[in-house]
This record gives structure tokens, sequence and C-alpha cells, in this order.
């Protein structure tokens, strides 16, 4: 499954690995940190991944949205997210 995370107008970054491996929780943490979403929203991820007892899925979350997703712990559909950073 690929994740597209588009930054500025004309990069695109592309994460593949094997299933597992995190590309959700390091693109959607990736996002966070360069200013993609805001705290708030983690901490209200943070929040309801923990009533799950997934309380390190607060990053995934970011790209994982579907409701079997979030209950599964797993991608099924692929996201894309766009952002630009002063660079």
């Amino acid at each position: 499954i690929d994740f597209i995370v588009a930054v500025g107008l004309s990069k695109l970054t592309r994460f593949n690995s094997h299933v597992d491996s995190g590309k959700s929780t390091t693109t959607g943490h990736l996002i966070y940190q360069c200013g993609g979403i805001d705290k708030r929203t983690i901490e209200k991820f943070e929040k309801e991944a923990a009533e799950l007892g997934k309380g390190s899925f607060k990053y995934a979350w970011v790209l994982d949205k579907l409701k079997a997703e979030r209950e599964r712990g797993i991608t099924i559909d692929i996201a894309l997210w766009k952002f630009e950073t002063p660079k």
C-alpha cells in the first residue's frame, strides 16, 4: 500500500513497506511534526485510541479514518495528505 504525502507543490514522498511496519504511524507523526495537523487533534486521537486500548495508534489515526481500521489496528484504504512547509 502506498501512502503519499505531498510536500510543497512539486515533491511527493511515498512510503512502501511490509505489513505492520509502521507506515501510517511514521507518516502521521511526520505530518504532525511538519505542522500539517494541530496538537489538539493529536490529543483527541490519543484519547480515543486509549479508550480502545490502542494508545500508541494516535499518529496512525491521522491517516486511518475508517472505523474498521481503527478497531482492527490495520490500514484498509490508501490515504493521501497534502501539506506545505516553509521550505
